[in-house]
């Protein structure tokens, strides 16, 4: 049985990167199956801590983009919003340069919270870190003001 509400559509999931901290890290969706969602992250100066590695924060940044987008699909839309109250992460193993991939697998889909396991990897398919990312769901009626 699969996990999603609304079926992950790639194009789409990348289309709504652009003028975000996704575009800037250049962020993309790549893979879905009926468990988890994958993303990867350029690794590159954009991404480096001053000693020429992967900046943990970017790392991060890569965890939280794929989980909130997966419990994104997990709702209806029209009624509730998604935003990570809670991320961690443990780093494993630096990296220098290519991408770095992430997926995202449910551990809790709940009414009100979703938490993601989101384990990170290098071009080598080395295990680079492992995030935990708790999100809250909540109604659209709720929504601060802006």
């Amino acid at each position: 049985m699969s996990l999603w509400r609304t079926r992950p559509d790639l194009e789409q999931l990348n289309s709504a990167m652009v003028n975000t901290i996704g575009a800037a890290l250049d962020i993309r969706f790549e893979a879905f199956d009926e468990q988890s969602l994958t993303a990867s992250m350029v690794v590159d100066q954009r991404t480096h801590q001053p000693y020429g590695l992967l900046h943990g924060g970017a790392s991060v940044v890569l965890a939280e983009t794929v989980g909130s987008m997966a419990s994104y699909l997990c709702v209806d839309t029209t009624k509730y919003y998604c935003v990570g109250i809670e991320v961690n992460a443990n780093h494993l193993r630096s990296v220098r340069s290519g991408r770095v991939t992430a997926t995202a697998q449910a551990v809790h889909i709940g009414r009100t919270t979703h938490v993601w396991d989101i384990r990170l990897s290098s071009d080598e398919g080395k295990a680079t870190c492992i995030s935990r990312l708790t999100v809250a769901v909540v109604a659209l009626d709720k929504l601060p003001a802006s």
